[in-house]
């Protein structure tokens, strides 16, 4: 008995142990849970409270519904077949003025018979082409002026900056009338070769953009037009690699200062006179170094032409040229976009560094622009050409309205689809070639360089057979 004492406490002591090691694990877990409710509870509040994201959100919705009356979906019919075009059959495009102008790429309504667009209340009405501009990628649409139309703002005379948040606004694969945003990623920026596209100063933006999103415009935080969306870049674009061409979050946009300046011209003249500064260049960068310190890159001008628009404004062999119309030029491309994208008669400033080491100075000077002449600008569009050339493995000449093979590189694409010197190239895809241009071009129309096999047709002795060419095999 007196040993079953002596153990009654330890006994008493366990059980309370026991019943401990049951509650406290469920008292800890409801004041932990009681912590999280309240936790949750402050920081619903504190977003109650902080109304930041609740303006953004309605500042980009004010911003769609801004800019979406003024936003037209297009689309493009093939009269001769009574169907949507089989190639770029719809669009987007945007409201200029209230006259009835509409803009948006050459490349969309390139060829067509009958257009048509949509605006965003439903409406559809019949436009006819005013003008195109192939080298900048830039049509003119015009619709009944006496529709009530909603132009759209701009941005004009101001620059877009990199890291500048934007919209996108457009019809990614028949969406009509979507938006996406994302910010501007780079300025400057030149296409590859297979994307068919001549202009180099594009704005470089990471908001998702699809086909059907070309013509459509980049829009800034309040609404206004800084771009028009021309195409996105992809693996395959940019490797010439046989992966999908997916978008890879970087899309081109032609700046606000050369759609205005190519449409206005095209408005008033139906085309495009181009300026002109008279020198010679390479297409690279030149480091700035002014005595010690780096100060950039620029082009090195290694001929001036007499009696040109930059002889008159005091250009000379050597300088850097470091900037145009307030814009650093990375590159002889880049320059060569924003003075041919200008009216002639233009004044635009621009920036030379001039010497060498510790007498390098800079200096500002005005340039008024002449006119391109035709002879330059056809050389400009051959030596857009030549990367496709060179890729196809294929150099064509144009002979009497033929296509007509040239030279043909060993163990090219070209040789591979049998293709050699003097045969006649009659056909690219079913459709009929007449230049080496339109040769070219629909090739890249066609897939080409998505890695899409094309028949071209081609005549050798007078007999006509079809070959089929293709990139990545």
């Amino acid at each position: 008995m007196r040993r079953m004492i002596t153990i009654l406490p330890l006994l008493v002591l366990m059980g309370c142990a026991a019943i401990l090691s049951l509650l406290i694990p469920s008292i800890v877990e409801r004041t932990q849970n009681a912590h999280r409710i309240a936790r949750v509870a402050l920081v619903r509040q504190a977003v109650d409270d902080d109304d930041v994201l609740a303006r953004i959100d309605r500042a980009v919705k004010s911003v769609a519904a801004s800019v979406e009356p003024s936003v037209v979906h297009i689309e493009v019919f093939d009269m001769a077949r009574n169907e949507l075009f089989r190639r770029g059959s719809t669009g987007s495009g945007w409201v200029y003025d209230s006259k009835g102008f509409i803009i948006t790429n050459e490349h969309v309504v390139r060829d067509a018979s009958q257009i048509r667009v949509q605006f965003s209340d439903g409406r559809r009405v019949p436009a006819t082409v005013q003008g195109t501009d192939q080298y900048a990628d830039i049509a003119v649409l015009k619709v009944d002026g006496d529709l009530p139309l909603i132009p759209i703002r701009r941005a004009s005379g101001e620059r877009a900056e990199k890291g500048q948040r934007v919209f996108a606004f457009g019809s990614p694969f028949g969406y009509k009338f979507s938006m996406t945003e994302g910010i501007i990623s780079g300025l400057g920026r030149a296409a590859h070769p297979g994307m068919d596209l001549q202009f180099s100063n594009f704005i470089q933006h990471d908001a998702s953009v699809n086909p059907g999103n070309s013509g459509g415009p980049l829009v800034d935080i309040r609404g206004r037009v800084v771009g028009m969306n021309v195409a996105i870049a992809t693996a395959r674009d940019a490797e010439g690699t046989n992966d999908e061409g997916q978008s890879s979050g970087i899309a081109f946009a032609i700046p606000l200062m050369t759609i205005d300046s190519v449409a206005q011209q095209l408005i008033e003249t139906g085309k495009v006179r181009r300026g002109f500064l008279g020198i010679s260049f390479g297409t690279g960068s030149e480091p700035v170094m002014a005595g010690k310190d780096f100060k950039g890159v620029g082009v090195r001008v290694g001929r001036v032409e007499p009696d040109s628009p930059a002889s008159r404004a005091g250009v000379e062999q050597g300088d850097i040229i470091v900037a145009v119309a307030g814009q650093m030029v990375q590159d002889g491309e880049m320059m060569r976009a924003i003075i041919s994208s200008t009216m002639p008669g233009t004044a635009l400033p621009v920036s030379v560094w001039r010497g060498e080491g510790e007498t390098m100075s800079q200096r500002e000077l005005t340039v008024s622009l002449g006119e391109m002449p035709a002879s330059v600008l056809a050389r400009n569009q051959r030596d857009a050409l030549f990367p496709i050339a060179v890729q196809m493995g294929v150099n064509v000449r144009e002979t009497g309205g033929k296509v007509v093979v040239r030279d043909v590189l060993p163990e090219s694409p070209a040789t591979k689809a049998g293709l050699k010197p003097g045969m006649t190239i009659t056909k690219v895809a079913g459709e009929t070639v007449r230049s080496t241009e339109q040769f070219y071009r629909k090739v890249v129309e066609a897939g080409l360089f998505r890695g899409t096999e094309v028949e071209m047709t081609i005549e050798e002795d007078d007999k006509p057979r079809d070959v089929k060419i293709k990139i990545g095999e």
